[in-house]
C-alpha cells in the first residue's frame, strides 16, 4: 500500500459537489470550479509545477473522483432506464454511406 498525504475527500464534499438526474436517477458530479480546478492542476503536474500544497489538493480531488465513480457505477446499474436498448442498438442501425461509423459487435 502507498501512503500519500492528501486533503480529505470529504473537506471537497461541501462546495464541490452536485447531483444531476440522469434517467430516473440522480449521479454526483463535480461543480464547475472543482471540476475547472482538477483539470488545471493535472496539466500543472503534467507540466511538473505543483507545489507542495497543490499535490496534496489534487491526490485528494483525485480520490473524491474515484469514490464518485464507484458511487455512480453502483446507482447506475440499479437504474430502470437506460438512454438506449441495448438488445436494439445494431437492429436499427441505418444503412448510409461508406463514411458512417459503425460499432463492432461484441
Amino acid at each position: 500500500m502507498n501512503t500519500q498525504l492528501m486533503v480529505k475527500p470529504s473537506s471537497l464534499m461541501p462546495q464541490g459537489i452536485i447531483m444531476v438526474e440522469f434517467g430516473n436517477i440522480y449521479l454526483f458530479r463535480f461543480t464547475d470550479e472543482i471540476q475547472s480546478r482538477m483539470e488545471e492542476l493535472l496539466e500543472r503536474k503534467k507540466l511538473d509545477l505543483l507545489t507542495a500544497d497543490e499535490i496534496p489538493e489534487l491526490a485528494g480531488i483525485i480520490e473524491l473522483s474515484r469514490i464518485f465513480t464507484f458511487i455512480n457505477a453502483q446507482l447506475s446499474t440499479q437504474a430502470k432506464w437506460c438512454p438506449i436498448e441495448l438488445d436494439n442498438l445494431y437492429d436499427n442501425e441505418l444503412n448510409t454511406s461508406a463514411n458512417t461509423a459503425t460499432l463492432p459487435n461484441i
